[in-house]
C-alpha cells in the first residue's frame, strides 16, 4: 500500500495570541495569513505540517471536554525534526532567548539528538535531529 502525502494540523490553546505568535516568530516561524486573524493562528512547521495556535476561548468551542492547563499538565509533546543537532540547539536557545522554559536536557543518544522547551503556554516541544542513516531498512 502506497503512503499518500497528507497534512497535519496540531490545534493548540493558547492565553496570548499576539504574545504566542512572536514568541514562535522569534524562534523562526512563519504563518499562513489566509488562515490567521484574531481568534487563530496558521503556523507553518513543513511543507504539510502546521500548528494552529487558537485563543483558549476560541479553541473552547472544538470540544466538549475540558482543556488541559499545560503549566500544570502534559497533554502533548510536539516533536519537530532538525538537519542536525547544532540546529536542534539553535532553535531551543533562540526559544529560551523568547522567553521559553527548559523540558528537557539535551540527550545525545549517538544517531539521535533532542533538546527541548516550553512554550509561553507551557506547551511541550522537543527538537529533534536523528542521522538518516539510522532510518535506513535493512535488506531482507
Amino acid at each position: 500500500m502506497a503512503l499518500v502525502s497528507k497534512q497535519i494540523f496540531v490545534n493548540l490553546p493558547v492565553k496570548n495570541l499576539d504574545a504566542s505568535k512572536a514568541f514562535f516568530g522569534r524562534i523562526g516561524f512563519d504563518f499562513n495569513l489566509n488562515f490567521t486573524d484574531d481568534k487563530a493562528a496558521c503556523m507553518v512547521v513543513g511543507e504539510n505540517i502546521f500548528v494552529m495556535l487558537l485563543q483558549e476561548e476560541f479553541f473552547k468551542g472544538f470540544t466538549t471536554k475540558d482543556v488541559a492547563n499545560a503549566a500544570a499538565t502534559t497533554e502533548v509533546l510536539v516533536g519537530i525534526s532538525a538537519d542536525s543537532k547544532e540546529e536542534v540547539q539553535a532553535i531551543v536557545d533562540r526559544a529560551f532567548a523568547a522567553g521559553a522554559n527548559p523540558s528537557i536536557d539535551p540527550v545525545d543518544h549517538g544517531f539521535m539528538y533532542q533538546a527541548g522547551f516550553q512554550d509561553l503556554d507551557g506547551h511541550m516541544w522537543e527538537v529533534i535531529y536523528m542521522d538518516p542513516s539510522a532510518l535506513e531498512q535493512p535488506a531482507e
